[in-house]
């Protein structure tokens, strides 16, 4: 474990904190039409404010209140958990269960439905009979695995412009639940390198699988795998690799499938751009591109969180008012900003190895690594084998709801 216990800040380190800020607030008045961000009471929150006039249109179910026209988030966390998550592998490995501290007692009954009737997973040969067609003995993904990838949400947007085109030219493409392709490809194009699905669009793999008419797409279950799934996996069958997502914790501030592909995709991708997330202003309401319309989660709630994202360089937004492929993001904060601004926040936070430049400075647990497939690591791109040389071969896991954010590592045993 790497312990660094010095949390002062230096001039330097507070200087990043607020350039940061300065280039944020100059991003979002630039690229957000619209939107504004200010400075909180201290080095890490903002504010992102909508214009007086935008009538929010999302009721909260429960208590009936309109969408507030005003966000608040903490830029630290964000800098700091998302550089994480693009050096992490998110999907669930055999190696990460074994690797992990009582890691078939405590965490691998959680990823099975209906698991806590499995007695923390006191017959592992069951447990591991239920997961076995969902977990890899190793990662199948790496970081910097693909160039530009783009995720695509399911807003009716989509119908407003024809992306299509563009949208086949990625590396690779994600995209989420039920979403079709066919009758809808000159708006969203036809090409599917993965899907992510929640619980429901799981349940129902026999349908999704055929969205895909190659049956190549590689399916992503945020949740839990079901006997159900497994029934269909082995006797339909279903060819399509699946795998369940291992993700990092981000508090309340951001949830949904839609987050979660983004993190899928920054997991892997050099760069990653986003079509179908986000309501352009002066939305009507929140509607499917497929289907009839529904109420979405939180619109303004996610323009602001999205275009947090795309002003620290994580993503690029593409939308009906911001269609130009080659539209430039301004006043995004540049990487040498970005990483000073990461450094502080990480002591701000208490993180694990918060101060330090070492790669493996988060790794608050280490254990050998499982054996590697040296074929799959000597086709990958460039990026991602530089990649690997930086982080000496090291396998990086997010642990959910750990203190310190720490992660769990794997290294090699030579």
């Amino acid at each position: 474990m790497y312990v660094y216990t010095n949390y002062q800040l230096t001039d330097e380190e507070t200087e990043s904190l607020l350039s940061l800020h300065n280039s944020f607030e100059k991003c979002v008045s630039a690229n957000g039409l619209g939107l504004k961000a200010a400075r909180g009471s201290d080095y890490c929150q903002t504010t992102i404010s909508f214009p007086s006039d935008t009538i929010p249109k999302w009721k909260d179910p429960k208590t009936g209140e309109l969408e507030v026209l005003s966000y608040d988030f903490n830029l630290c966390e964000a800098v700091a958990t998302w550089e994480q998550v693009r050096n992490s592998t998110t999907i669930l490995t055999k190696e990460f269960i074994d690797s992990l501290p009582n890691g078939w007692e405590e965490y691998a009954w959680r990823r099975i439905n209906k698991g806590v009737q499995l007695n923390r997973c006191e017959n592992k040969t069951l447990c591991m009979e239920k997961l076995s067609l969902v977990l890899p003995e190793t990662p199948p993904y790496f970081p910097r695995q693909y160039g530009r990838c783009a995720v695509i949400g399911n807003s009716g947007d989509l119908l407003k412009t024809k992306f299509g085109k563009e949208i086949d030219g990625y590396d690779a493409v994600l995209r989420e639940n039920g979403a079709p392709t066919q009758n809808y490809t000159d708006y969203v194009g036809r090409k599917s390198t993965f899907r992510l699905l929640n619980r429901g669009s799981a349940k129902a793999l026999d349908k999704v699988v055929e969205l895909d008419e190659k049956r190549k797409e590689v399916l992503i279950v945020k949740t839990t795998i079901h006997d159900i799934m497994n029934k269909m996996i082995k006797e339909l069958p279903i060819t399509n690799p699946v795998y369940l997502m291992l993700g990092a914790s981000f508090g309340s501030a951001a949830k949904g499938t839609g987050l979660k592909a983004l993190e899928f995709a920054l997991s892997m991708c050099d760069s990653v751009d986003m079509y179908g997330f986000t309501v352009d202003p002066g939305y009507k309401e929140w509607t499917r591109y497929f289907s009839e319309s529904r109420q979405g989660h939180t619109p303004l709630h996610g323009r602001a969180y999205y275009q947090m994202m795309e002003c620290l360089g994580l993503i690029k937004i593409h939308s009906p008012m911001r269609a130009d492929p080659n539209r430039v993001i301004k006043w995004v904060p540049s990487s040498r900003i970005i990483r000073a601004a990461r450094i502080a926040s990480e002591k701000l936070l208490r993180r694990v190895g918060a101060g330090s430049e070492d790669p493996l400075r988060a790794c608050s647990i280490i254990k050998k690594q499982a054996k590697r497939n040296l074929n799959a690591l000597s086709n990958l791109r460039k990026a991602a084998l530089d990649h690997l040389r930086y982080v000496k071969s090291t396998t990086m896991y997010p642990l959910e709801h750990n203190p310190g954010h720490g992660l769990l590592c794997t290294v090699p045993t030579d």
